[in-house]
């Protein structure tokens, strides 16, 4: 009696299917975006004689290698870091040049937000974590700022009118026209953060 063979499978389509799952799961798959710190390179300029800059209009942040936080050359907590710089960037201290500044108008502090420069140091052995603690510790300072002048003036926060734009939510015509108030407020509050070459270990 004769042995009946036995049926083959056919994989001829097997490379099809295979191709297809990858295109599949390439069109298919999110990758996550990494994040990091929003900063804008300035022009580059051929600046013979930089400008002066008043030692009050400056405003020093250092972070050991401890992560410890020595702002204005005193000892200070993270947590008080926003509302110092606050203080700082809307003193006002010359009153004709800074008509909505609300701070105390201290000669000794920054005469005005456009003046006042922001410079953080960090020691080479600083955590990264630290790093950017302090980052947007800062950030938040000019946004808290931002978002005040564009509550008073226009009804509504700059950080969430910069974010709906971002994400497509405001298109069009009323985006442009929400744009330009949005450079209105940045030209009040400009953000002037300034890093310094970290510093070698201990130094």
């Amino acid at each position: 009696m004769a042995r009946r063979s036995a049926p083959e499978v056919n994989a001829g389509s097997m490379a099809d299917i295979a191709f297809l799952l990858l295109i599949f799961f390439l069109v298919t798959t999110t990758i996550e975006k990494d994040k990091g710190i929003a900063r804008q390179l300035p022009p580059i300029e051929d600046v013979v004689d930089p400008p002066i800059l008043k030692q009050k209009n400056l405003f020093i942040v250092s972070v050991n290698k401890d992560d410890q936080l020595l702002v204005e050359d005193e000892l200070m907590q993270l947590k008080d870091l926003r509302q110092a710089a606050i203080d700082f960037l809307d003193n006002g201290g010359v009153a004709s040049e800074c008509s909505y500044c609300k701070g105390r108008r201290d000669p000794a502090s920054s005469d005005n937000p456009d003046k006042a420069v922001i410079s953080v140091q960090n020691d080479r052995l600083t955590s990264y974590k630290m790093y950017i603690n302090v980052q947007n510790e800062l950030v938040a300072a000019y946004n808290f700022l931002r978002n005040r002048e564009s509550q008073r003036l226009f009804g509504w926060k700059y950080t969430e009118k910069k974010a709906d734009i971002a994400e497509g939510k405001i298109k069009g015509a009323q985006a442009e026209a929400i744009e330009e108030k949005l450079e209105e407020i940045q030209l009040m509050f400009p953000l002037k953060l300034s890093e310094a070459e970290p510093k070698q270990a201990g130094q």
